[in-house]
């Protein structure tokens, strides 16, 4: 029996032993020395999983020194591809060791890396790629006011580096002291595609309803041509758009005359990324030709925040504009949300 007991510790702390030594390690100019297993290098960033706080990206440039047991596929500034493991010295030089033999050179020459039998992430950002996202939001109150909502979305976006499909739909229904408060749906795709490096191209159709506005149905279909003002990607964007669109809009109310015009489509859409959460500004304007000052007006603008895997949390507000409401309805709703969001590819 003590000998079972005996191999059971030995065979364990071999594992132990086994497990420590098979693992990448990081020191940084700060000297944070940080262990696990690199994921990738690319866009001058380095994924690291680790058993104590998860996936963890670091900037390259903070890198001072790499030892890595795990081997990748290395590509070097020059196009030069290796497989094998990396090391890399406090004074910037590193070696790259395969099966071949060795490279010579510097943590800033190393371009991209990624795991064998995968595909070079430049290769990757060239290809068209579905990514889908889920939302859902619950929110009560009780006491002075009884107040019951719900809501929730998907999304399916195929972007490539020249153009982006999106399809979109949500939903939010609420209660308040026994009075609906707020009953809306929409579905909606969105194309744009590069007709240069700044200008695109785009055409839209969202269609849906909203109860409390009295709209039983409206659609709203777009075409025109964009810019983008700011361009510095991930961080960045600001794109602005100028087109031509036909809106409609069938009221359940007898008394409010239902539109059916051709108009302007003017919008402007931001996004920020920050260390630990992304910035989304949307803005829309649609006018009709036959009177300007008949228009619709969406604003919506949140903050993401990671949660830890695939879930996001978002916060924010929209503000939905009408000109010409239904009779004894308000011009402007207002939303305050927060979601949970869960992205997917």
């Amino acid at each position: 029996m003590q000998k079972l007991i005996k191999m059971a510790v030995l065979v364990a702390g071999l594992g132990f032993v086994g497990s420590a030594a098979w693992a990448d390690t990081i020191v940084t100019r700060d000297g944070a020395r940080l262990v696990g297993v690199i994921q990738s290098v690319n866009n001058g960033a380095i994924l690291l999983r680790t058993t104590f706080a998860g996936t963890l990206t670091i900037r390259q440039s903070e890198v001072v020194r790499i030892e890595t047991d795990t081997p990748l596929v290395y590509r070097l500034a020059g196009g030069t591809t290796m497989e094998g493991t990396l090391s890399a010295s406090s004074d910037g030089q590193v070696t790259i060791t395969g099966q071949d033999g060795t490279i010579n050179t510097t943590v800033d020459k190393v371009a991209a890396g990624w795991a064998p039998g995968q595909r070079d992430p430049a290769v990757l950002q060239l290809l068209r790629r579905w990514r889908y996202e889920a939302s859902v939001d619950v929110n009560g109150k009780t006491g002075n006011n009884e107040q019951l909502g719900f809501g929730g979305g998907l999304k399916a976006t195929l972007s490539g580096p020249q153009d982006t499909l999106v399809f979109y739909s949500d939903f939010s229904y609420q209660r308040t002291n026994g009075v609906k408060s707020q009953d809306r749906a929409r579905v909606g795709v969105d194309y744009s595609s590069y007709l240069s490096e700044r200008v695109t191209w785009y055409a839209r159709n969202e269609g849906g309803y909203d109860n409390v506005k009295d709209i039983s149905f409206y659609n709203i279909a777009a075409a025109g041509f964009g810019y983008d003002f700011i361009q510095n990607l991930p961080r960045q964007k600001l794109t602005g758009r100028t087109g031509i669109s036909y809106r409609f809009e069938d009221y359940g109310n007898s008394a409010t005359e239902d539109v059916r015009s051709a108009g302007l489509d003017l919008g402007l859409a931001h996004t920020y990324r920050f260390e630990n959460a992304t910035m989304n500004n949307n803005v829309t304007f649609v006018p009709t030709f036959e009177d300007l000052a008949n228009y619709r007006a969406v604003h919506d603008s949140n903050l993401e925040f990671p949660l830890g895997g695939s879930w996001r949390f978002r916060v924010g507000v929209n503000n939905d504009y009408t000109s010409r409401p239904a009779a004894g309805v308000e011009k402007l709703d207002t939303t305050y949300y927060g979601r949970f969001v869960l992205n997917w590819d």
